[in-house]
C-alpha cells in the first residue's frame, strides 16, 4: 500500500489519472452510440434518420428514426436520459432522478401515437409500430410504461428468427416503404429541397 501511495505524490500522477479517466469516459460514450447503430442495423432492412412526414392535417411530424423491418414499419423516438425514470401510461409528465439533478419531461406516448397514425395514413396495409427507446442510463424501477423499451428489448422484439419469412415480408412491404420515401421527399422539398433523406 505504501508503494501505491508514493506514486500519488509524483507530479505526473494526476495528469495520467485524468487522461485515463477521459479515455474511459470517451470509450463508454462512444460505445453507447455504437450499440444503438448496431441494433438498428440488425433489425432494419432500410432506415431513414431525422425524417419529416405530413401529419394529415396540413402539418408535419418529425421522426427520430423510421425503420423498415420484417414486421413492418417501426418508428423510434429516442430518449437519452441518465438516472431513474418514473412514468406511466396515465401520467402527463415523467420524472428523471439522477445523482445530481431531478427534472421532468412530457409523457412521450401521446406524440408517438400521433406519429404512428401519420405513418399508417401513408403505408396503409403495412403494420406500423412505435417505441420510445431509452438508451443506456435510463432505468425504470417502478414498472415500464407501454411502448417503452431499451436497446436489448428492441433487439429481442424485432430481430429476425426466420430469414426466409423476413425476406418475403420485406418484399411485400417494399412498395409501401417506397411510398413513404416519396412522402418524406415531398415534406422535405417543401422545407429545404437541398436535404435528401439519410
Amino acid at each position: 500500500m505504501a508503494e501505491v501511495l508514493q506514486y500519488i505524490e509524483e507530479p505526473w500522477f494526476l495528469p495520467v489519472l485524468a487522461l485515463l479517466l477521459f479515455v474511459w469516459l470517451l470509450y463508454r460514450f462512444s460505445r453507447r452510440g455504437d450499440k444503438l447503430q448496431r441494433t438498428l442495423k440488425e433489425i432494419a432492412h432500410e432506415r431513414i434518420d431525422a425524417v419529416v412526414i405530413p401529419n394529415g392535417d396540413d402539418g408535419e411530424i418529425q421522426l427520430d428514426y423510421l425503420l423498415l423491418t420484417s414486421q413492418g414499419v417501426l418508428i423510434l423516438h429516442i430518449k437519452d436520459v441518465q438516472g431513474t425514470v418514473f412514468g406511466s401510461d396515465k401520467m402527463q409528465d415523467w420524472t428523471v432522478i439522477s445523482d445530481d439533478r431531478r427534472y421532468t419531461f412530457s409523457n412521450p406516448q401521446p406524440a408517438l401515437y400521433d406519429r404512428i397514425a401519420a405513418v399508417r395514413q401513408i403505408v396503409n396495409q403495412v403494420p406500423v409500430a412505435g417505441r420510445v427507446l431509452f438508451l443506456e442510463g435510463g432505468e425504470f424501477t417502478k414498472g415500464v410504461p407501454g411502448l417503452v423499451c431499451n436497446l436489448d428489448e428492441l433487439l429481442e422484439e424485432f430481430s429476425e428468427h426466420d430469414k426466409a419469412a423476413a425476406r418475403k415480408n420485406i418484399e411485400a412491404f417494399k412498395p409501401h416503404w417506397d411510398r413513404m420515401l416519396q412522402r418524406t421527399l415531398s415534406a422535405r422539398a417543401g422545407r429545404n429541397p437541398a436535404r435528401p433523406p439519410h
